[in-house]
């Protein structure tokens, strides 16, 4: 018995819904509309006789079947995306010397960039981590050759890549206490995120203390899940143990923060397909906005 083909649009499709957990937002992700993007699934339901989802007023979620097929579909479309680069271009290789800021998608980074080894086999990056600052330290000392850094607004450098909203970080089960200075989780000066947190509160005239000083962003996280104070980070920072404030005229608004890529002209051509991997790994998700 000959089975039907699974179309790699229909699978392209069905991933882009599974990442995004919308039909409207993985709409922009495949380019085409909500309409589309339910049809090409509902096509794929019916070759599989399977549901692949299960649709409530309230949520969307995989099914067991749909959780099943979601590993293989993501394999499939690899080996797709990797042959037609194959073809279509040579392949990059060689070593990258990268440096990416801890502010980067801390959640997704080692994820993606292990993706990004099986679609480059070619290209070794040899990652160094850390605050900006030492990154640029270190790329400005050539130890590097390009960093994904945060962009300093004193002396901004390099091209914005990625934007995501800053927030008010607290513990879980954080009871504010507003007749008190707000005690503070922070990086050792030089830091934007401390003087961000100073200028806002100052603002609003809301008195401080430094309840904890910590030496890496992992450490702030920790401090602040731990119930030492508040802090402010980008929004995907966010992570079990954590909230997000919302009381704007006592945790004053925030801007974006801004992420860079710096070195492009000198890493050549293994840094461009990282950067175009990242944009599309990242295009459409909900925590996240890629420039173009």
């Amino acid at each position: 018995m000959r089975h039907p083909d699974l179309e790699i649009d229909l699978l392209r499709a069905f991933v882009a819904v599974a990442e995004t957990g919308s039909f409207t937002a993985a709409a922009d992700v495949v380019h085409r509309s909500q309409s589309a993007v339910s049809q090409k699934v509902l096509r794929l339901e019916e070759i599989l006789g399977k549901r692949v989802f299960d649709r409530t007023s309230r949520r969307l979620g995989l099914t067991r079947d749909g959780e099943r097929l979601l590993v293989s579909a993501r394999q499939i479309l690899e080996l797709n995306d990797a042959m037609l680069r194959a073809f279509r271009a040579p392949p990059a290789s060689g070593t990258l010397r990268l440096g990416v800021s801890e502010d980067f998608i801390p959640g997704q980074l080692p994820k993606l960039l292990a993706r990004f080894g099986r679609l480059h086999p070619g290209v070794h990056i040899d990652l160094m981590t850390g605050l900006s600052c030492t990154l640029l330290e270190a790329y400005d000392a050539d130890r590097l050759d390009a960093v994904i850094a945060k962009r300093s607004g004193a002396a901004p450098r390099g091209r914005v890549i990625w934007r995501e909203p800053l927030v008010w970080l607290a513990a879980a089960d954080h009871q504010p206490d507003f007749n008190q200075p707000a005690r503070l989780v922070m990086l050792a000066a030089p830091c934007s995120y401390r003087d961000l947190m100073i200028t806002a509160l100052d603002s609003v005239r809301r008195d401080w203390v430094a309840a904890c000083t910590a030496s890496s962003l992992m450490g702030v996280q920790a401090a602040v899940a731990g119930g030492l104070g508040v802090t402010l980070l980008g929004r995907s920072f966010v992570q079990e143990g954590l909230r997000i404030l919302q009381a704007p005229e006592l945790w004053p608004a925030l801007p974006m923060t801004e992420v860079t890529v710096i070195g492009e002209d000198r890493a050549g051509e293994l840094m461009r397909p990282l950067i175009t991997f990242l944009t599309e790994s990242l295009a459409g998700s909900d925590a996240l906005a890629l420039a173009a």
